[in-house]
């Protein structure tokens, strides 16, 4: 790796660390608050909402479920509907039944899974109605979940834990709306569009020629550019661990993310939210230190995947080698190496660095095509789901995700030392281990389910563009993706049939709501408990003894779940390089 790409990345993560601080001192504030603003009374008054109602959580899990299903019956109806709605210049038809139950699910969960090109797709009316307003609702959702489980932990001999709409009206109000006003504009200043023009027809400055049939040449001198709203849609796609994208290509889009300025706001905003609330955490449950455990575990995870898929892509490709090739001499500062997929103003490093911040933070927006690189590099934005997507994680769903982790790293070492496991104060008996384990595997088996399946079905296998090993990454990518309420893609896989769509939206449902029941489940256990305090035999859970086993406990639960899997993709890919060229 050279200097400035190891610059580059030393940057990145310390001015994440300078905004971690701000950013989530203000979060634990704007939850703290007690007293209601004017927007926000008068919001609950015209919603018939009582902001002193608190619920237990079977009424918080039913009011998330109910917000949630309405918002999915509605992105599909505008979506079914869409030909007929206004803002649609280029008169865009509805999608089809499959890929409209997909994409509703696919926004609603938090996921912004595509399976279709969005500027050829989807009209403007749609885009800003049914797909931005549920970035902020989807985002808004993960971070509710979490203040539930706070509640349940700061909490004692009670039932109650918040208000789920207050949750939400102060996370759209008071974080995503300001956060994504700001950070639109920044875009806009950059070159990402904002407007609600047709799509504008150009005339090229080269124009050029092809065969399109025996007899018939084709000569091409204008090209279509499209237009649209895409800065208000890529900053809270980007503040709220979306992913996806106005264009078929996201982020490697110039429209979207035109220079290295504005891709390096982009990656900022994957990983800000997701790391200032392990701060804001700390501040809620009055131990700063634990905030800051699970910080430094999860940096402690994502430096060393950045590395390594930085240096395999910097690498090169062994089959290139072989042919005389060189890969390695510098090219504008950078190695050349595998830029198959890249985007030359971006280049190996911050194409690296954002397929790792992308597939840790359950963001899925990508700025290159990972069917491009190498079987290593591939490696890395796979595994990173399959850690369950804690290390950052989505807005709220992350971090709770972390935590259940946490609540097994407990109840682990207390078996150890055989004493009753505690966290905070909170006894981990075996209901919370219960609903723990269940959060943690449900991802996993739902995952390798649904990817053999599609290895043994011709609606599954026939999407391949890729025979063998990567063939077989292209679909577990697919499904680690979607059940991980990811939405990044491989791309070399047709997902745009009734099987994966449907496959899909049943894997996206599982993976948000099947963690956040018993999450929310193990919040209204502890929520009834006393806090005990701290005495000589209480397991420390802010010391580097602890850190190291959440990590292994991380890592390990990751490995045994998807190793086998993995050696059957990129493993076994990457070995068969090197016997065929050499290493």
């Amino acid at each position: 790796m050279t200097e400035i790409g190891l610059l580059q990345i030393i940057l990145y993560l310390g001015v994440l660390l300078l905004l971690i601080k701000p950013l989530g001192w203000y979060i634990a504030k704007v939850y703290k608050r007690k007293n209601l603003l004017p927007l926000e009374r008068f919001i609950y008054k015209i919603c018939g909402i009582n902001p002193k109602e608190e619920m237990n959580w079977k009424h918080y899990l039913f009011s998330m479920l109910l917000f949630n299903v309405l918002g999915i019956f509605a992105v599909y109806f505008i979506q079914r509907l869409q030909f007929y709605l206004p803002l649609n210049p280029q008169h865009f038809s509805a999608p089809s039944a499959h890929l409209a139950f997909n994409t509703a699910i696919s926004f609603a969960t938090n996921t912004d899974w595509q399976s279709y090109s969005g500027e050829t797709t989807m009209s403007y009316l749609t885009q800003m109605l049914a797909l931005t307003v549920e970035n902020f609702i989807s985002a808004a959702t993960g971070i509710a979940l979490l203040l539930a489980l706070i509640r349940g932990i700061t909490r004692q001999e009670s039932q109650y834990l918040g208000n789920f709409w207050v949750d939400s009206t102060r996370s759209i109000l008071y974080l995503f709306i300001p956060l994504a006003f700001i950070f639109s504009i920044l875009l806009v200043s950059q070159g990402v569009i904002q407007n609600f023009k047709a799509n504008q027809t150009v005339s090229l400055i080269q124009p050029f020629t092809y065969e399109q049939s025996k007899n018939e040449i084709v000569k091409v001198t204008t090209q279509e550019i499209a237009m649209g709203p895409v800065a208000s849609q890529i900053a809270i796609k980007q503040l709220g661990t979306n992913g996806g994208g106005f264009f078929n290509t996201n982020s490697a889009h110039p429209f979207e993310n035109p220079n290295p300025l504005s891709n390096f706001l982009e990656m900022l905003a994957i990983l800000l939210i997701p790391a200032a609330l392990c701060y804001s955490f700390g501040m809620l449950v009055n131990d700063p230190k634990q905030g800051r455990a699970i910080l430094i575990a999860m940096f402690i995870i994502f430096i060393p995947f950045v590395l390594f898929a930085t240096l395999s892509e910097q690498q090169g490709n062994p089959a290139f080698s072989k042919m005389g090739i060189n890969q390695s001499p510098e090219v504008n500062l950078y190695p050349a190496g595998n830029m198959e997929g890249k985007e030359s103003r971006f280049a190996i490093v911050n194409s690296a660095l954002w397929a790792s911040a992308t597939t840790a933070a359950s963001n899925g927006s990508v700025n290159a095509m990972y069917d491009s690189f190498t079987a290593s590099g591939g490696f890395v934005p796979l595994w990173l789901m399959h850690l369950g997507e804690v290390i950052f994680g989505g807005v709220g769903s992350g971090l709770y995700g972390m935590l259940m982790l946490v609540i097994i790293t407990v109840f682990i070492a207390g078996l150890m030392v055989g004493r009753t496991p505690e966290y905070l104060g909170k006894k981990i008996e075996p209901y919370e281990m219960k609903m723990a384990s269940l959060a943690v595997l449900i991802m996993p088996l739902t995952v390798l389910l649904l990817t053999a399946i599609a290895s043994v079905s011709e609606a599954g296998v026939s999407s391949i563009a890729n025979p063998g090993a990567h063939g077989f990454t292209e679909m577990l990518y697919t499904f680690s993706s979607m059940g991980n309420n990811n939405g990044s893609a491989f791309a070399g896989l047709n997902a745009n049939t009734p099987f994966y769509n449907i496959l899909g939206g049943i894997a996206m449902l599982i993976g948000r709501y099947w963690i956040a029941i018993p999450t929310l489940a193990i919040a209204g256990s502890l929520v009834k408990k006393k806090i005990i305090p701290n005495s000589s035999g209480t397991l420390a859970t802010h010391t580097p003894l602890f850190i190291i086993l959440l990590i292994s406990v991380t890592i390990i639960i990751g490995a045994l779940s998807f190793l086998p899997a993995i050696a059957l993709g990129p493993i076994v890919e990457q070995l068969m390089l090197w016997g065929k060229y050499g290493h």
